[in-house]
């Protein structure tokens, strides 16, 4: 009986804190929809090229006063510092021993940045392949960076994460010539088991492949995204 009890206090928990936080995501979604802001979380594993795609992005859109940044990570600005030598505005959100960005946080930083010309804004989340794609911040999509030094079975032991991508960026694709035993193919596989609708560009942000295609994704999805706000209007 206490056992039972126990499993339903936790779930009674879980259940209020992520409803608080999808009332601030929702908040945090009229922010950037209010100022035609397109919002994305972009999340991923530590050390799987999330920082590196966004300074790749920042040196090839052209006019980078249109981007913007938050890192999250559990100690140090060094991302956000890499972002602004890069070009992009951008701001770091240290999370102590959180393991992920919630609603509550980004909203924090919305207030203290400023926006004005921004057309895309990056929250670039905590490495982590599972908790960050449990909370809402108010992102009009999310996009998962996956190295192809991770194994070819992360979309199918990570499936939360993978389900809920609307894109996937596989990086450090200029590594594969050296790599003989990665199985692209495998990868494909396995998003295709776990993702509704399985979208994946390779890219490279050190030798550049794939950055067009990603650009191009950016400009598609955020004229979907000023379309159908016009059509709501």
């Amino acid at each position: 009986m206490c056992q039972k009890d126990s499993e339903v206090n936790v779930v009674d928990v879980q259940t209020r804190i992520l409803a608080r936080n999808d009332n601030t995501a929702a908040h945090n979604r009229e922010h950037f929809l209010e100022r035609d802001i397109f919002a994305l979380n972009v999340m991923g594993s530590p050390g799987s090229g999330k920082t590196a795609v966004l300074e790749a992005t920042a040196r090839a859109f052209g006019d980078s006063r249109k981007l913007a940044a938050l890192a999250g990570d559990l100690a140090t600005d060094n991302d956000a510092a890499r972002l602004r030598r890069a070009g992009l505005r951008a701001r770091a959100i240290e999370t102590g021993q959180a393991c992920h960005l919630d609603a509550e946080m980004v909203h924090h930083e919305l207030h203290h940045f400023d926006l004005a010309g921004v057309d895309y804004f990056f929250i670039e989340n905590v490495g982590n392949l599972v908790c960050p794609a449990v909370y809402d911040l108010g992102q009009s999509a999310n996009v998962v960076v996956l190295s192809v030094t991770e194994g070819e079975d992360k979309p199918l032991k990570y499936p939360t994460m993978f389900a809920r991508a609307d894109l996937v960026l596989l990086t450090k694709t200029d590594l594969l010539p050296h790599l003989p035993l990665v199985n692209v193919p495998a990868i494909l596989d396995a998003l295709a088991r776990v993702m509704p609708d399985p979208r994946l560009i390779p890219i490279s942000p050190l030798g550049g492949e794939g950055i067009i295609d990603w650009l191009d994704w950016l400009r598609m999805r955020r004229n979907a995204m000023l379309t159908t706000s016009e059509v709501f209007a």
